[in-house]
């Protein structure tokens, strides 16, 4: 588990946590005898101090900041909600700034990528199973440990703010607790910490769970994913790390209608992989014209490339392309089959106005679908509609109407951990096999809605082969009309480099540790003319 610090100690490490018991009144030097009420002497003399467990030192307030990292948490373990959504408004709500945004982004998210780490070190400090604790106490000691154990913050100060944070929204008993367990954590650092606990351990995969916080369960499924894709399984370590380290945001904008002029000029620098892509620091990206404006959009680069490679990507000589060729052309239909929340369709969609084809967005839950149709509406109308629908009905309602159809179908997220930090902690492997069977009925009734010559883009952000290649092997042995195309070159072709070296006997794969992308599974299915 990798965290790295990115502020000045100095700045949210000691804030709020010096002298506050003269009530902000100047002492040294004056030479005033003070007096209460009753004329006895008080704050006698500037040489008298206070140790820094005194009860007027101790912090009573929660820091803005660390308030909006323990809701986050909070939100998520309560409300099953994801961080990623959460945070932005929280965020908004406190009126934090630059600098205090990323530092409530980057505790929320470290605590929640290593829970699993810092849950093992938290039972060794606590005299009682965690599932004892309060939640909202077990969510503060876990932005606690964060702080002393992968961040620039000092000691004194993680206790004292994490301590006043405590005493502040849960109370003053609870805060007794965790000023007592953070003190014991405090006793080692990471490293120790991680060799006390996997002493005598001689499980590889205990050891990659325990260290870069994954449950094993995942640790021992992207170890396969890894040789399913055709990579070496000793790979598995900078997969873990890159999953633990803080994605850059990627800005995509739209073609024919965004532009990257105006986060250029913030910071932002162009994407190495794909065009129209650049790379951002983060910070309150709503604050870009452009980006409230819905023309340029975050979106990681993963889903840029497999959006582009799917409209892009030759027909055959049965489809209703007007030209030949590579590339979308006028005429064409377009579907995406699972287009909620929007990204990836709203590039499709501007894709598709760019070169004369219509997109229809599906997606089955009501307020999904809406969000879809926001994403949609910086591109012009006549480029697109939305259906509120199962996926798997267009099949039977409009067999061999359209051209090109995306089927980025629901799946674990294996592959999107660095982004949802949560999510390795809600998965379990009984979600693969739930999973399976809606991807097969989706990937089937995108193939019965495609027309001959058309193309599928089977799409998961998940490696595991039980989500992405058996899949696809099941589909082609049922059907005598279909034939895999090359994903890899399909790929290279949209990419800026030209060699991302994704593609696995026909199949692609992208990967954290290698492209610096979510890990984006891609198949490309042709139905023969």
């Amino acid at each position: 588990m990798s965290e790295s610090g990115r502020r000045n100690p100095a700045n949210h490490g000691g804030r709020d946590g010096g002298s506050r018991g003269n009530g902000g009144r100047s002492q040294g030097g004056s030479g005033v005898v003070r007096r209460d009420a009753k004329g006895r002497e008080r704050n006698r003399g500037p040489q008298r101090g206070f140790s820094a467990s005194a009860p007027s030192q101790r912090t009573r307030r929660a820091d803005p900041a660390r308030l909006v990292a323990f809701e986050v948490l909070r939100a998520v373990a309560s409300e099953d909600a994801y961080a990623n959504l959460v945070l932005p408004a929280r965020i908004r709500h406190h009126h934090l700034d630059k600098r205090d945004a990323g530092f409530a982004t980057e505790l929320s998210y470290g605590a929640l990528r290593g829970q699993g780490t810092y849950d093992a070190i938290l039972a060794a400090c606590v005299d009682r199973p965690l599932a004892k604790l309060d939640p909202a106490v077990l969510d503060a000691l876990r932005l606690g440990a964060h702080q002393l154990l992968a961040m620039r913050v000092p000691a004194h100060a993680a206790l004292d703010q994490t301590v006043g944070l405590a005493r502040a929204v849960i109370g003053a008993g609870p805060s007794s607790l965790v000023n007592a367990v953070l003190r014991k954590v405090t006793a080692r650092s990471l490293p120790e910490w991680l060799d006390h606990l996997l002493e005598g351990e001689t499980d590889a995969i205990r050891i990659d769970a325990v260290r870069h916080a994954h449950p094993e369960w995942i640790v021992r499924a992207l170890r396969q994913s890894l040789v399913a894709h055709g990579r070496p399984a000793d790979e598995i370590t900078a997969l873990l790390e890159a999953d633990n380290a803080a994605p850059v945001v990627n800005l995509v904008a739209l073609p024919g209608l965004g532009s990257l002029d105006e986060a250029l000029e913030n910071g932002a620098t162009p994407g190495p992989l794909v065009a129209g892509s650049a790379l951002s620091s983060g910070g309150d990206l709503g604050r870009l014209s452009s980006v409230r404006a819905g023309t340029t959009r975050v979106q990681d680069v993963g889903s840029q490339l497999v959006a582009r490679a799917v409209a892009a990507v030759e027909l055959g000589t049965e489809s209703t392309s007007t030209e030949s060729g590579r590339g979308g052309k006028a005429g064409e239909k377009w579907l995406d089959l699972c287009a909620g929340p929007g990204g990836k369709a709203a590039l499709l969609a501007a894709l598709a106005n760019e070169s004369g084809a219509s997109l229809l967005a599906n997606e089955p839950a009501p307020h999904r679908a809406k969000l879809v149709s926001q994403a949609l509406a910086a591109v012009p109308g006549s480029a697109w509609s939305v259906r509120t629908g199962d996926g798997r009905d267009l099949g039977k309602e409009q067999p061999g109407t359209f051209d090109r159809v995306l089927a980025d179908v629901p799946c674990t997220g294996l592959g999107a951990l660095r982004r949802r930090p949560e999510s390795r902690w809600r998965r379990t492997p009984k979600d693969l096999a739930e999973l399976g069977p809606l991807q097969r009925e989706l990937l089937k009734s995108a193939i019965d809605a495609v027309r001959p010559g058309g193309v599928v883009a089977y799409v998961t952000c998940s490696p595991h082969p039980a989500e992405t290649t058996a899949v696809v092997s099941d589909a082609l042995a049922k059907r005598d009309d279909l034939e895999l195309l090359d994903a890899g070159a399909a790929l290279d072709a949209v990419s800026l480099g030209g060699n991302l070296g994704a593609g696995n006997e026909l199949t692609a794969q992208l990967w954290p540790h290698l492209h610096r992308t979510d890990a984006m599974f891609m198949a490309l299915i042709r139905k023969k003319p």
